[in-house]
């Protein structure tokens, strides 16, 4: 074991950037060490609370989707690429309908040939609205608007709301601040 210890003013506050390129970028690119492993990152509360966080949490999830008093049931839609978008929608109908609260892309659907994001987001708001009128209950899909430029992401986020999603996701490595 070994343990690497930093001081925070090494960081800019706030900058998830800044923390993940130091650990990844400089500890696993030491090349005298030939395998590596993190095992356990500890990070000081003070540094923690430079971070602004997500403007809604599980609460506000909760409660969009009237989920309260047990576990949240979710799962990301498999197979992740090739599927049209109309086959892509009946995968989230049927995952929903079966009993799941909400489903969401995966990272690595964005906007293929195969299945333009456009098509993507109304076939799985129809199987969204599809399987709350069919169970009575409220249904949610994380529609993944990532994309090339902070213009289309807003574009894809609006376009989202327009028919009725009420949740989208950006993948984590978009740019983090």
């Amino acid at each position: 074991f070994a343990y690497i210890a930093y001081e925070c003013d090494l960081f800019e506050e706030g900058s998830l950037a800044n923390l993940t390129a130091s650990i990844i970028g400089n500890v696993f690119g030491f090349k005298a060490v030939k395998a590596l492993r993190l095992e356990d990152m500890r990070i000081p509360f003070a540094y923690l609370k430079t971070f602004q966080g997500p403007a809604t949490g599980v609460i506000v999830e909760r409660e969009r989707l009237d989920k309260f008093g047990r576990p949240l049931l979710g799962a990301t839609v498999k197979p992740k690429l090739g599927l049209s978008g109309k086959n892509y929608g009946r995968v989230v109908y049927e995952g929903l309908r079966g009993g799941l609260d909400f489903l969401k892309d995966d990272e690595n659907i964005n906007s293929q040939p195969f299945m333009r994001w456009k098509e993507r987001f109304l076939y799985c708001m129809e199987g969204v609205n599809r399987s709350a009128a069919a169970t009575g209950e409220v249904k949610g899909s994380y529609l993944n608007v990532t994309a090339s430029t902070i213009e289309q992401m807003y574009e894809r986020a609006e376009y989202a709301e327009d028919i009725g999603s009420v949740i989208v996701m950006i993948d984590l490595v978009i740019g983090y601040t």
